[in-house]
């Protein structure tokens, strides 16, 4: 999962490279990255995640939701900022027709993209950097539950 929020967050980035440099109008570029409330009346069932910035959150309130089940304190306490950060980040977006974080004609301002295209790099260096201790906790864990089991197998 920590590698769908790298993905996610690269698509973001490559989003937001797309608009300072006019690949894109900013309309579609919103478009991409907001849900749309059209699309969910027409597919008739209700999806929590349509586009980028929803599913990034779900994806970090679960995996906060795992770690406080599996009592990482220390990793909670590590994703608890982000977690934060995103909750504000949500609450005080912009007022739209839709629930996106990004407005079309505010996007383009250089400050607000400039802001956006740091907050990018800097997920992208977190996620990385999880991503990397999970799997060092995972590695961690199986050689030495490995070890455990081998230990008590001979004894």
């Amino acid at each position: 999962m920590s590698l769908f929020e790298l993905i996610i967050t690269w698509g973001l980035i490559i989003a937001f490279d797309e608009l300072k440099t006019d690949y894109k109008n900013p309309i579609d570029q919103c478009n991409t990255l907001n849900p749309t409330v059209e699309k969910v009346k027409k597919i008739k069932r209700v999806k929590i995640a349509l586009k980028l910035v929803l599913p990034e959150y779900l994806i970090h309130f679960f995996f906060c939701v795992m770690f406080f089940c599996a009592a990482e304190w220390l990793t909670l306490c590590l994703n608890l900022p982000l977690l934060a950060y995103h909750v504000w980040r949500y609450m005080s977006r912009p007022v739209m027709s839709c629930p996106g974080l990004y407005d079309p004609t505010t996007i383009m301002n250089a400050d607000i993209l400039a802001y956006c295209q740091k907050e990018g790099w800097c997920k992208l260096a977190f996620y990385l950097l999880s991503f990397f201790y999970y799997l060092y906790g995972y590695v961690f864990h199986l050689y030495f539950s490995a070890l455990y089991f081998t230990f008590h197998l001979y004894l």
